[in-house]
């Protein structure tokens, strides 16, 4: 394969493209003249997220649960499979789901890009390497991750669906990369989806304490929703296999984001220290040498502009991030359907 490609496309299909980071995409897409198909089915993602974009030439939404074959009206040339519950809150609440999309529904997301002789591009995410011994952590690092705890359920349908992903490239010639992606934020997250960043943001701006795990000295790696687009559309567009961290280098503790948001917000809200959640890695970062000598990227968005652009985004739409049920407040109850066994 030729060491990069034209970064234009005509047709992209993205699944999960009503999710927070899919609807971005998809948008982005748009922008550079890349017609698209918003494959959704809405179990975390929302209408909402893409209203701006119903309507515009080129974009179509499309209802369907990727868990099951699914096609298109038109063949793709770009295959970009967002679509899984990505944060604590969902994919508590939906395990089975989470475990199948990852599963079931990689494999028919790559079944559609390899009939079509797509490109196909897997979001995974920093959580393959689990609660990592090494520190940052680059492409080369295997990770350690708790199979049957209560993270593995998005955390091993990662990892599978890169087993997968590779797999389809190896045996079948599939042109794939595989992209992982570190703590994204920015406008467009759900207040109560579990996430430090939103969660930090509504309940400052509500006056409330804000929740920090254990001692919060555990660390994130922050990376502005458009600076995490841009990587992805950069390694999309090049010969890339992967896999290729797409993140921040800069670390942050939980304990000075908290801070850091009260003073952005203007919050008097305090700090309330609560039990650390199972498996919680103690430290996040990613080695971005691949991407910078490959893709020529790194981030550009400094952290306090992105932090004030996504409170901004919450002061304006803070009665949009209130939950819809209490399974979505506290990530349990049983909102998953069954699927019939296959081969």
């Amino acid at each position: 394969m030729a060491n990069s490609r034209a970064p234009s496309w005509e047709h992209a299909v993205v699944t999960g493209g009503s999710g927070f980071v899919g609807s971005h995409l998809c948008a982005a897409l748009l922008a550079g003249g890349t017609d698209v198909t918003c494959v959704d089915d809405f179990s975390t993602g929302t209408r909402d997220n893409v209203a701006e974009l119903l309507g515009r030439p080129g974009f179509r939404l499309q209802e369907a649960d990727v868990r099951e074959p699914f096609a298109v009206d038109r063949d793709p040339d770009l295959v970009l499979h967002f679509a899984s519950p990505a944060s604590p809150a969902d994919y508590l609440r939906l395990p089975v789901h989470t475990l199948e999309t990852g599963s079931l529904g990689t494999r028919n997301a790559l079944a559609l890009a390899h009939a079509c002789g797509a490109r196909f591009v897997l979001a995974s995410t920093s959580e393959v390497y689990g609660d990592p011994e090494e520190h940052p952590q680059n492409e080369r690092y295997w990770g350690h991750v708790n199979p049957i705890g209560p993270r593995s359920v998005y955390d091993e349908a990662k990892r599978f669906g890169e087993s997968l992903t590779t797999a389809f490239a190896q045996s079948r010639g599939t042109d794939t990369l595989i992209v992982r992606l570190f703590n994204t934020y920015g406008p467009r997250m759900r207040g109560y989806d579990g996430r430090a960043v939103p969660t930090f943001i509504r309940q400052a701006l509500a006056g409330e304490p804000l929740t920090v795990a254990g001692d919060g000295r555990q660390t994130r790696s922050l990376c502005y929703v458009d600076d995490t687009v841009r990587g992805v559309l950069a390694a999309a567009a090049h010969g890339l296999r992967g896999p290729v961290n797409i993140g921040n280098p800069a670390e942050i503790s939980m304990l000075d984001l908290a801070r850091w948001i009260v003073e952005l917000t203007g919050s008097r809200s305090v700090l309330r220290f609560v039990e650390r959640p199972v498996d919680d890695p103690a430290v996040r970062c990613p080695d971005i040498t691949l991407a910078r000598d490959k893709l020529q990227w790194e981030p550009r968005v400094p952290a306090e502009q992105g932090l004030r652009r996504t409170i901004e985004w919450f002061r304006t739409r803070h009665e949009d991030s209130a939950p819809t049920s209490r399974a979505q407040r506290t990530g349990t109850g049983h909102g998953e359907r069954a699927l019939p066994l296959r081969e």
